[in-house]
């Protein structure tokens, strides 16, 4: 029986994650930036909240946590290297780890840049990477942390796993994401494409998030430093592809 994912809308522009698993009705929520939303959509769908699971140590993405592990007895995973600065865990997980959500297999994988100590979660069966600010729609996160290099080797982690994986990222960013796009790779058929859906899609109010990372491969800057074209049109043909991800993460920040 197939895992059922719901995107929940929280705070001003972040999103919260709910997995749930129809058979055992074991149901984990992925990052919690408040609680309300969560539990209205918990009620919902009549689902009792099992585990949460965190992937990295900002206040928009966990300030909801003890009060909902409060009133859930849910368990808490998180980073190992990260639990100095994390909600209490129960269950202090590391890169490569593979953990059990309800029969089916959840590894654990470091994405630091954006902070030292991110972590997304892979859930093969549900095709579905929870990547909170590390690979984001159109995007990737800032790097408060760590360096170019660190968020590059983490975000080729991302792109190796299947076209077919959902990238359930962490905020609504996408149209400022396109906007940096178009000044960099305007000339790319499938960003221009892309342009036009994410309008529509927002026009209507609809999420943009999740997404495909097939998308992500074709359209996304960050993930594409290895392409010859957009290097060469940023004046780096031949460059090392970190250092083309550099240039392009510095001329977002500049954006």
């Amino acid at each position: 029986m197939p895992l059922t994912l719901r995107t929940i809308a929280c705070l001003n522009d972040n999103y919260a994650y709910l997995l749930h698993d129809e058979e055992s009705g074991a149901t984990a929520c992925i990052d919690v930036p408040e609680i309300e939303p969560l539990e209205r959509a918990l009620s919902d769908e009549g689902w009792s909240l099992t585990e949460i699971w965190v992937t990295h140590h900002h206040d928009d993405h966990i300030q909801g946590v003890d009060a909902l592990r409060a009133s859930t007895s849910a368990k808490v995973v998180g980073a190992k290297a990260d639990a100095h600065r994390l909600p209490k865990l129960d269950d202090a997980v590391s890169d490569g780890d593979i953990f059990n959500f309800a029969g089916h297999d959840v590894q654990v994988m470091d994405v630091s840049g954006h902070t030292i100590g991110h972590i997304a979660f892979y859930v093969p069966a549900a095709n579905a990477a929870f990547t909170a600010d590390s690979l984001m729609t159109m995007g990737c996160g800032r790097l408060f942390e760590g360096d170019a290099r660190t968020m590059w080797v983490s975000l080729q982690k991302l792109a190796s796993l299947p076209s077919e994986t959902l990238i359930c990222s962490g905020h609504e960013y996408t149209e400022a994401n396109i906007r940096f796009a178009m000044s960099v790779d305007s000339d790319n058929p499938a960003l221009l494409k892309r342009a036009e859906h994410v309008a529509a899609l927002r026009a209507k109010g609809a999420f943009t998030v999740p997404s495909l990372l097939s998308e992500e491969l074709e359209t996304n800057p960050f993930l594409r430093a290895t392409n010859a074209n957009l290097a060469a049109k940023l004046g780096m043909a031949g460059a090392d592809p970190a250092d083309v991800f550099a240039e392009i993460r510095g001329l977002k920040d500049r954006f």
